[in-house]
């Protein structure tokens, strides 16, 4: 049975290729306009995002609106087999409207409004600037939202930022009502007894900054709470003009790789799709990239799993080089082709990139584009694009196929923001991202499919559920976690796991809190390390894993007690030499990991490859990978798509597995293995089991 979600637009049921075009900038240029088309088409470019900062094109001044230049160019659209993402230009408001109403600027933590400036430097609770981009998004469904050009809404452009104006503080306090109701439910929650900072009355609740107060951990986390639902809520009054005039059209908005201070979460059920704006430093690490590689391949997965494995859209990313990063290296010959058809294995229906044609001038002039100031076709870097756009033309019937992992990973918003504003046990850091990576990275070296999600997410359908520094556990997860290994579930926690509830508040039940049962263990003290000091973690003999010898332990021991479960390695040295290290409970038909100390790579890697193996996990080819080289697979349930990527800068060979293989691309079978030269990727097709 055919299981595939629909394409982005029905108009176009194939895979998006373009970029963000910004012809607001060359009105002083109508042969640059004429030459883009030609050049669109040469590309193979289908879809371009117009209008995302052409607020002052588009209403040059208060009430007059300048819409023809836009006309022109979707109908130039239309009759050239175009489509247009449109843009509402929330992004960047008009100097006229600072001017006027300096109320929609944005007030800085020191309590000092911006000047005019920059992007995203608006207040998202200010009426004013509601209001005026209410009449923007009005006037542009209304007359856009039935052009034929027009295949879905772009709202705004990276949302981030945050504002301490006094909109902005009374909105919070309104939010701290709603959601505590009284004054003395919300002291509880943030434990203001704590050097008598006890609230009388909700006009004395402040946003925490370094000015004032910023030590209460509770009120900390609400803050970010309330900055992410504000954004929301601004999102959500940009789109009810555009679902008003036309409900088909799909919405979304461009995300930004690994955003810690907005949970993306909470915007799922606002858009039509997810999408992003993936900028990877490639070739930094001496000629192997598959670190970066498996850190993007993590935020492909993130993008996925937002809406429960529905295609994304990866909305910018550069063929060449940026102008923003430390070092801003180009693309080596192939990596654009790799990374374009990264973001494809991982389940988007998109490649599109930031920019079009070069700016001339300001900020980005030096940014990569498909076109470069030199103006035609004979680059590089245009012939890379027009490459891939042929490819991607070949790509049909990957359009709405998805990824089914049996493994997820919980990388939670809510907790992140609590690990890192925590005090102790190590300021010098506590890497939680670092880890989630480290957790992430085996399953990326084994071709093994991973769900990136939040701690909120259902999770039945998955085998295996790695929960790196659970330090925040909310209502109920810890039961779900429970329960789902009683159903039969293999569950991994670490260190620094099951410390404080949703308000930051320590469990008073010993830790793991929730998850004390489910782990078997009783976690009594923390030991941090010194960077030059380590630990040993020391396997027992014949353990249940069958893993062997000793590693290196660093930054974090965690000194336990077995309540239950079974020790399976345990410590080298030190005065808790012989205490438990790593621990396996059995709960109901499933079973659960704890492990107790920060360890090198080679132990992770070795646990999560022993229990993928043991749980007898899929991977996409049941095949050892050579290094630098990952698969992963996208399946309507019918055909099963195979990316196998190199993302070395050298040639491998990769040995297939017993199934039959057919290239995608060429239309004939693979044989027995497959060649794949330096940053490079090959698409196989087999029927799905």
């Amino acid at each position: 049975m055919s299981m595939k979600f629909p394409p982005i637009s029905g108009k176009i049921p194939q895979m998006l290729h373009g970029a963000d075009y910004n012809p607001d900038q060359w009105q002083k240029y109508p042969e640059v306009l004429e030459e883009d088309i030609r050049l669109m088409k040469l590309a193979k470019c289908n879809v371009m995002s117009v209008g995302i900062f052409a607020w002052m094109a588009i209403e040059p001044e208060e009430g007059v609106f300048t819409f023809e230049w836009l006309d022109t160019l979707l109908d130039k659209f239309a009759d050239n087999g175009i489509y247009a993402l449109l843009a509402t230009p929330s992004g960047a408001r008009p100097v006229w409207m600072s001017q006027k109403y300096p109320e929609v600027l944005r007030v800085a933590p020191t309590g000092i409004r911006n000047l005019h400036g920059a992007r995203h430097n608006h207040c998202f609770t200010s009426p004013v600037y509601r209001e005026k981009v209410k009449i923007m998004n009005s006037k542009l469904a209304e007359r856009y939202s039935g052009h034929p050009a027009v295949i879905g809404w772009h709202i705004s452009n990276e949302y981030g930022g945050e504002c301490h104006c006094s909109y902005c503080e009374e909105a919070f306090r309104s939010w701290l009502k709603n959601k505590y109701g009284t004054i003395e439910a919300l002291n509880d929650a943030w434990w203001t007894t704590f050097w008598s900072h006890t609230y009388t009355d909700w006009s004395q609740v402040e946003s925490p900054t370094a000015r004032g107060e910023n030590a209460v951990h509770g009120q900390n986390v609400d803050w970010r709470r309330f900055v992410t639902d504000q954004t929301v809520d601004f999102c959500r009054h940009e789109i009810e003009p555009l679902r008003a005039a036309n409900s088909e059209l799909p919405i979304t908005t461009n995300f930004m790789l690994d955003f810690e201070p907005l949970n993306y979460w909470k915007f799922t059920d606002l858009l039509d799709m997810i999408s992003w704006d993936a900028y990877p430093t490639w070739h930094d690490n001496g000629g192997d990239d598959s670190e970066q590689a498996a850190w993007i391949g993590f935020n492909h997965d993130v993008f996925r799993s937002l809406k429960g494995g529905k295609p994304f859209m990866l909305m910018e990313s550069t063929p060449s080089m940026t102008n923003w990063q430390p070092i801003s290296k180009v693309k080596r010959p192939g990596m654009h082709m790799l990374s374009s058809l990264q973001a494809v294995a991982h389940g988007s229906d998109t490649v599109q990139y930031f920019q079009w044609r070069k700016s001339r001038g300001s900020s980005e002039k030096l940014h990569g584009a498909v076109v470069d100031h030199v103006g035609h076709e004979n680059t590089r870097v245009f012939r890379d694009v027009a490459e891939l756009g042929t490819t991607l033309e070949k790509l049909t019937e990957v359009v709405g196929t998805t990824v089914k992992p049996e493994v997820a990973l919980i990388y939670d918003w809510e907790n992140r923001w609590a690990v890192k504003d925590s005090q102790g046990p190590r300021n010098s850091g506590l890497h939680y991202e670092e880890t989630a990576k480290r957790h992430y990275r085996p399953f990326w070296d084994l071709g093994v499919p991973v769900d990136v999600i939040d701690s909120e997410c259902d999770f039945s359908q998955y085998k295996l559920l790695v929960a790196p520094m659970l330090y925040m556990v909310r209502p109920g997860v810890g039961e779900r976690i429970e329960r789902f290994v009683e159903n039969g579930g293999t569950f991994v926690a670490t260190y620094w796991t099951g410390i404080v509830d949703e308000n930051d508040l320590c469990f008073l039940t010993g830790f793991p809190g929730p998850l004390r049962k489910t782990l078997g263990i009783w976690s009594e003290e923390i030991d941090s390390l010194h960077d030059h000091d380590s630990n040993r973690v020391v396997m027992n003999d014949g353990n249940a894993l069958g893993l062997s010898g000793e590693y290196t332990a660093r930054e974090l021991c965690d000194l336990i007690h077995l309540e239950g479960a079974e020790a399976l390695a345990v410590y080298g040295e030190d005065f808790y030499a012989g205490r438990p290290a790593l621990t396996v409970n059995h709960l109901g038909a499933g079973k659960a990991y704890y492990v107790a100390s920060r360890n090198d790579a080679a132990f992770t890697n070795d646990l999560l490859e022993s229990i993928v193996r043991e749980k007898g996990i899929a991977r996409v080819l049941e095949t050892k990978l050579p290094p630098g080289v990952t698969a992963q697979m996208r399946t309507d349930g019918m055909n099963d798509y195979v990316f196998v990527s190199n993302f070395s800068a050298g040639s491998v060979t990769v040995s297939l597995d017993e199934r039959s293989y057919t290239d995608l691309l060429t239309g004939e079978g693979s044989g027995a293995s497959v060649e794949l030269s330096a940053y490079s990727c090959r698409i196989l097709k087999r029927e799905a089991k």
